[in-house]
């Protein structure tokens, strides 16, 4: 069993009468990994950006708790620090807040005058924050009130920073590959160390030792002895490292923005697994022609890394094993990092993504390379592929689908619409829509749109099978299929772990341009070659398998 932020009992199953239902990848225990810290408990403290939470783990029994609830307060904490009266001092970073949760649990609003806050530290009774952009400061707080003391600006994109044993603080400057100090009762900042690869935390051992963290895809880990200069380098292979803390006996132990999870590296760069990795979402997914499995999962392109599947990634979908019974679950792959990238849908060796960014991009994954389709767009988020090779988008924010052709030249194809969310294509190569504000799924006749269903539970995924048309209700978190021939539908599956957890309720504020959000929920759908059904479970991270019963 695999407790999530959906079910923290591991105990709830997706339900049908019709489809064997099963995960392809284990449910996601920390909703990504961002700032980690031990607390005075002796637990360590694990914000995630994408839940809204805080959980403290048990490095021992890897046993997890929520601290800090998503509907709490707090809205995306990224970073968090220990005050020397054992008050946890928190980074909500969309929001633009400092919080402080003190020992017995009651929040206090630090300051809501920095704008996109990240490293957070704390010396004694002082608390420090640095801002994640560019020409981004680096302040002391006062949490007994008081406007902002600004020791430096000029940052290009700060990150997690501390104290060194010189006195000074330390900090990243990720866009420059910079590492630079300054004292905490201001003065000039200082260059430590240049040429650092995509520095995302700086961090101090044991002994004294300065460790660097990358960000990328090879999981660098970089120590800089301070009175030599002398550097070492390894791989840790954990992409999208995020922040790291040390214990009493100097073990380090890792987060990654990327895929979540925690885990123990050695200086050789050895790593052992306490909490498992998992998707951030998923959102949209799509299955190739091989079988294999991608996931747009915010910050990467990923695939459930399924044994025995003989493909380099590990995550071709079979009619058999790809499929694995509760306890064994796989983890996840992650192919590239992309961030916000949203949706995804396979043609002929190629994947067309959409991104919160506003673009439509091609990606070639043989090749690696990615050529940008489509600008300036309001929250594209449907994509599939029309008849003659072109792209066809919903554009959510503006209530539109348009078509973009092999030269990349945008039209509209509808408009009007409330908010549709995804697009595909049936047999006859007609169009079909999901708009999950509306209730309905429709159908696009010479650029009007026709209602095939309505009175829906806020459908988002769509899928065509056959003369089948299936869609994600996410409302009433269950899987309706809907005859194209005659208009009749039916359940089939139910209790799908999509959307926020049971009985929460929360309205993600409106993004601002330049600061780093939380995905929009979207819960995809794909059919594999061999029929069966695919779910990105974004509710849990998982993704989901339906096929019709053996015999």
């Amino acid at each position: 069993m695999y407790p999530s932020r959906f079910d923290d009992t591991g105990r709830t199953r997706t339900t049908s009468d019709r489809l064997e239902v099963r995960r392809l990848t284990r449910a996601n225990r920390l909703w990504g990994s961002n700032g980690v810290t031990f607390g005075p408990d002796g637990r360590l403290y694990v914000a995630q950006f994408l839940a809204g939470q805080i959980s403290a783990v048990d490095p021992v029994s890897r046993d997890i708790e929520v601290v800090v609830p998503l509907d709490g307060p707090v809205e995306a904490p990224d970073d968090l620090a220990f005050g020397a009266d054992g008050s946890m001092y928190i980074a909500d970073l969309t929001p633009g807040r400092v919080w402080r949760r003190g020992p017995g649990g009651e929040y206090t609003l630090v300051s809501d005058q920095v704008s996109v806050p990240n490293g957070i530290t704390c010396v004694g009774d002082r608390l420090f924050v640095n801002e994640m952009k560019m020409n981004g400061r680096l302040m002391e707080l006062f949490p007994g009130g008081g406007d902002p003391a600004v020791l430096t600006d000029g940052l290009a994109l700060g990150n997690a920073m501390q104290l060194g044993p010189d006195g000074c603080l330390y900090y990243p400057q990720m866009m420059r590959n910079e590492v630079w100090r300054i004292p905490p009762d201001g003065g000039v900042p200082e260059l430590v160390a240049e040429e650092v690869d995509d520095p995302v935390a700086v961090r101090f051992d044991r002994g004294g030792a300065l460790v660097v963290l990358s960000r990328g895809m090879a999981g660098l880990v970089t120590r800089i002895d301070l009175a030599t200069g002398t550097r070492s380098v390894v791989a840790t292979g954990i992409v999208g490292l995020d922040n790291a803390a040390f214990d009493h006996e100097n073990r380090m132990f890792v987060s990654s923005f990327a895929s979540g999870g925690i885990a123990e590296v050695d200086t050789d760069g050895r790593t052992r697994v306490v909490v498992p990795q998992g998707f951030d979402g998923p959102f949209g997914i799509t299955v190739d022609l091989g079988g294999t499995v991608y996931a747009a999962d915010h910050f990467s392109l990923a695939s459930p890394d399924v044994p025995g599947s003989g493909t380099a990634s590990g995550a071709a979908v079979g009619p058999g094993p790809g499929a694995v019974e509760d306890g064994h679950e796989p983890g996840v792959v992650t192919h590239e990092l992309m961030y916000a990238v949203h949706n995804v849908t396979a043609d002929d060796g190629l994947l067309h993504l959409t991104s919160q960014l506003g673009d439509v991009r091609t990606h070639d994954p043989v090749h690696r390379t990615t050529r940008v389709r489509a600008t300036g767009l309001d929250q594209p988020t449907g994509i599939a592929v029309a008849p003659d090779g072109s792209l066809v988008v919903a554009e959510t924010g503006a209530g539109r689908v348009l078509r973009i052709d092999d030269a990349d030249t945008v039209s509209v194809l509808a408009e009007g619409l409330d908010h549709p969310l995804d697009v595909a294509f049936d047999g006859q190569w007609r169009c079909y829509v999901s708009d999950d504000r509306r209730g309905a799924v429709l159908r696009l006749e010479d650029g009007e749109a026709v209602v095939v269903a309505d009175g829906l539970g806020a459908p988002q995924g769509l899928a065509v099978r056959g003369d089948e048309l299936f869609t994600v209700e996410v409302e009433h978190r269950r899987l309706r299929a809907i005859s194209l021939a005659t208009g009749a539908s039916r359940i089939d599956a139910e209790q799908l772990a999509v959307g926020l957890p049971p009985g929460i309720t929360r309205t993600e504020p409106e993004p601002i341009p330049g600061v780093p959000g939380r995905p929009r929920q979207f819960a995809g759908l794909a059919v594999a070659p061999d029929g069966a059904l695919l779910v990105s479970a974004n509710g849990e991270g998982s993704v989901l398998r339906l096929t019709a019963p053996a015999g």
